[in-house]
């Protein structure tokens, strides 16, 4: 017995890594839950008789059965009902046969009962399911009762007298434990229909032979031996000397496989109900709540996937029907359209997207398949997008409301734009194009940057990302060469990059003013310095007053030795590098409310 369940446990594992392999990729779908199937089938049986009948031997035959499972998930539970008809078949020689007195046999009685086993059980199922939902690999296992009637076999000597040759009782057991395991395929042609095929291995413990109740025995053949006549002819004699071979009835196995092909047929589970028209819809769509449409936005040059794209679906009329936005992967869907004709539209950021429409015979594959209708948008336009950023200097925190300014350095015109609560914003910018940008805000200075599309692929990407700061008023920033001779307060030719730097940027920011602050070292009286200083800032001014920069906008100050910057003031001996630190010009943004 230990061993026979280890056969079955050995076939078990065949069977699951076959089930496995077949359904690498498959899935449990959601609507195959809570639900019965039934499954009729037809098919052969090759059997396997373990009884002591060396010269009977037992053919394949007709198997018929009927399985009805109902599965919660991927697990579920099952009922087999299998009718199988086998034939038993004597194999008794009875060529150039005499008898025990070396008569010639030449004629023989014989008579062969079929075997009927009817089984009957119950076990755990278990499937696997293909990503479509078509292809299913099913494992049952059932474990029941089985009868098996028939079998009488009997063989003898049509001469006179009747002698036996062979014979077996046959059975006639009414419950005998039996397991089987099945592995079954099945394709979908619809949610409901399906044909399927598979194999099984069954068997049945310990078969009760019967005992003739005339013959007094179960089983019986005669032994025989070579025989040669005077003439050189060779045969087979019943053994005159030898009795008929008796055997014990035996509780013996009887296994058997078999193939099989069928239909199956899946009982709908309860519908399900959509919350927008009230009506049932399996496994997406109806005939009144639609189908749905998934929309996928796409630049058509770099195949970028575009979010944040505003997508309506309209009717012929220009009706819309729905509208969405894209999530971040540039897909959005619409459930349960309606079946009709549609236009399928798109807008991103003020550009519209090639349309695409939707036939009504799209509606059919829906609901065939149950699979949303696929949808593409693209956008054409051969202008690249600048996603810019703006943020206070040396920080990462996003301006809101800053008007950004950008200005075509090739072509004349300008355009402008507020930046939102991220401190972000977009332009259209041209392929093969430079541009200058600006930011103005109350409180706020920047500088002109440059952004350039020459040499960028389109076809590669359509987006440019871009960071541009600016800057508090009232920061003081130093210039570096902004330096005066000794006891001098003349302009130097070094000190003019700097300060043509900062008429620059107060022509990119024409509501500003600035304070030039000129500062020295602590040598030398405090009245001296300060009258020094003052006058350095005033020939700062001047300067940039020939430059074109109004007198309103500017203020000459000078600090003398209050502001140092170090440990060196009166009474304290510095390096003369340390004293340079304290010699310097400052201007300070004052912004214009």
């Amino acid at each position: 017995m230990m061993n026979n369940f280890k056969n079955i446990i050995k076939l078990l594992l065949v069977v699951l890594v076959c089930a496995l392999s077949f359904t690498a990729n498959g899935q449990q779908l959601e609507n195959d839950t809570n639900y019965f199937q039934l499954s009729p089938r037809i098919g052969y049986d090759f059997p396997s008789y373990k009884n002591n009948t060396p010269a009977i031997d037992y053919k394949g035959g007709l198997n018929l059965g009927l399985s009805l499972d109902y599965y919660w998930n991927t697990f579920g539970l099952g009922i087999d009902l299998d009718y199988i008809k086998n034939k038993p078949e004597s194999v008794f020689q009875t060529d150039n046969l005499n008898d025990a007195f070396l008569v010639p046999i030449t004629a023989t009685n014989l008579s062969e009962d079929g075997i009927t086993r009817v089984f009957y059980g119950i076990g755990p199922n278990a499937q696997f399911r293909s990503t479509s939902g078509k292809f299913k690999t099913e494992i049952n296992t059932r474990f029941g009762l089985a009868s098996i009637k028939g079998g009488r076999t009997l063989l003898e000597n049509a001469n006179p007298g009747n002698e036996l040759l062979n014979f077996h009782a046959g059975y006639d057991d009414s419950g005998v434990f039996t397991f089987k395991g099945q592995l079954r395929f099945t394709y979908m042609l619809n949610n409901n229909f399906g044909v399927n095929a598979g194999a099984y291995y069954m068997r049945h413990f310990g078969a009760q032979e019967l005992v003739d109740p005339v013959l007094g025995i179960s089983a019986a053949h005669h032994p025989l031996v070579p025989f040669t006549d005077p003439t050189g002819a060779s045969g087979v004699t019943l053994d005159q000397n030898g009795p008929l071979l008796r055997t014990e009835a035996c509780d013996c196995d009887i296994s058997s496989v078999g193939v099989f092909a069928g239909i199956t047929y899946k009982f709908s589970k309860n519908k399900e109900v959509c919350e927008v028209c009230g009506d049932d819809h399996m496994p997406r769509c109806c005939a009144t709540c639609g189908c749905g449409v998934t929309v996928t936005a796409i630049d058509k040059y770099s195949n970028e996937k575009l979010p944040f794209t505003d997508v309506v679906l309209t009717d012929l009329n220009g009706n819309i029907v729905q509208s969405g936005v894209t999530n971040s992967y540039g897909v959005v869907v619409f459930n349960d359209v309606a079946e009709d004709d549609y236009v399928v539209k798109g807008n991103f950021f003020d550009i519209n997207l090639d349309e695409a429409t939707i036939s009504k015979a799209e509606f059919k594959a829906c609901k065939k398949d149950g699979n949303s209708i696929q949808k593409v948008v693209e956008y054409a336009d051969l202008n690249f997008i600048l996603k810019g950023d703006v943020v206070e200097c040396n920080t990462n925190k996003g301006i809101q409301g800053v008007d950004v300014l950008l200005k075509n350095k090739i072509e004349a015109g300008q355009k402008n734009t507020l930046s939102d609560v991220n401190g972000e914003f977009i332009f259209h910018l041209k392929q093969a194009s430079t541009y200058a940008l600006n930011g103005r805000k109350n409180g706020y200075f920047s500088n002109e940057v440059e952004v350039t599309t020459t040499g960028v692929d389109r076809n590669k990407s359509l987006f440019i990302d871009f960071e541009m700061c600016v800057n508090p008023c009232g920061q003081a920033i130093k210039l570096d060469n902004i330096i005066f001779n000794l006891d001098k307060w003349d302009i130097l030719t070094a000190a003019r990059p700097d300060l043509d730097y900062v008429v620059k940027l107060m022509q990119d920011n024409p509501t500003i003013k600035v304070e030039m602050s000129s500062h020295t070292d602590a040598r030398g009286s405090n009245p001296y310095n300060q009258e020094l200083s003052q006058k350095r800032a005033q020939s700062t001014v001047n300067y940039l007053m020939t430059k074109g920069v109004s007198r309103d906008r500017l203020i000459a100050r000078g600090a003398g030795e209050t502001e140092l910057l170090n440990r060196c003031v009166d009474g304290v001996t510095c390096a003369e590098n340390e004293h340079t630190i304290n010699r310097r010009t400052e201007f300070k943004v004052v912004c214009l409310e």
